[in-house]
């Protein structure tokens, strides 16, 4: 199964460690975990269903592009990371 790692802005809701979850993509891996917590779904994914505009998601050591993050395929030992992007200036 993948490991979700979360950056502590979602420790209050995600607990501290990887969290694993079966899925083909990041979406899939997402879900399964938002089964378990539902609570986590609204601080990943807006209103849609689309990752939030502030969250980005790195997969094996790469940066995913935002738009299609969601639909990036996984394998079964991968490790995601789900972190809040900086912006500003």
């Amino acid at each position: 199964m993948a490991q979700l790692h979360f950056t502590s802005w979602l420790r209050q809701v995600v607990p501290d460690g990887p969290i694993e979850a079966a899925g083909r993509t990041v979406g899939d891996a997402l879900g399964a975990l938002f089964v378990q917590r539902p609570h986590v779904r609204s601080y990943v994914l807006d209103d849609r269903g689309l990752l939030r505009k502030h969250v980005c998601i790195f997969a094996d050591g790469k940066r995913l592009p935002h738009a299609g993050a969601l639909a990036q395929s996984i394998r079964p030992d991968s490790k995601l990371y789900v972190m809040q992007a900086l912006s500003g200036g």
